[in-house]
């Protein structure tokens, strides 16, 4: 028998997200970059990042001819864009830098992904890069990372949001990852759960 899925949501039934989406609609545009193995991975977050910012543009690639038709696109467009990644490069993100509608780009895959995403890209490296505040730990527990400054992509985008734009109320964002993290968690053996 195959596994129902929400029509909503995306999610199996039984995990079916949908009482704790609340849609936000930010000034700023989010561009995710995503590396392919991300695209099917089951604890990825981006999909709920769609959910929470339904405005959020995914585009699927690796190599600077992955992003070709996107490096054409920008190239005509006067939007600031500025890249959310911690580089050499990077300066902190502010509210300054929203003093207009901005477009950011976020990677999203492991570290080691993300970097040489970066390093493929050189158009990447040439755009402005910023970096986010000192965060908090990740409340993404579900998913290991071997950096401590590890965000899930859709909290790294719910920080960016509300440097760039204070007024709004990203908390809806952070709602839904913690439902679907308490979600896995209940299903999950208990000897299983205690490794999280």
């Amino acid at each position: 028998m195959s596994r129902r899925y929400c029509e909503q949501c995306g999610y199996p039934e039984t995990a079916c997200v949908c009482t704790a989406v609340s849609a936000i609609y930010p000034g700023s545009q989010l561009l995710v970059l995503q590396h392919p193995s991300e695209v099917e991975h089951a604890k990825n977050s981006v999909r709920l990042l769609q959910l929470a910012v339904p405005d959020t543009r995914v585009i699927v690639g690796e190599t600077e001819a992955d992003f070709a038709e996107l490096r054409a696109e920008l190239t005509t467009d006067s939007m600031p864009t500025f890249l959310l990644y911690p580089s050499d490069n990077s300066q902190l993100l502010q509210a300054d830098d929203s003093s207009e509608a901005v477009r950011l780009i976020l990677l999203d895959g492991t570290w080691r992904k993300t970097l040489k995403m970066y390093r493929l890209n050189p158009w990447l490296q040439a755009l402005p890069q910023r970096h986010l505040p000192l965060a908090v730990p990740t409340a993404y527990r579900i998913r290991k990372a071997n950096r401590s400054d590890s965000l899930s992509t859709l909290e790294a985008a719910a920080a960016a949001l509300s440097q760039l734009e204070p007024g709004l109320d990203v908390a809806p964002m952070y709602a839904l990852l913690a439902e679907l993290v308490e979600q896995r968690l209940r299903r999950m053996p208990a000897k299983v759960r205690e490794r999280y």
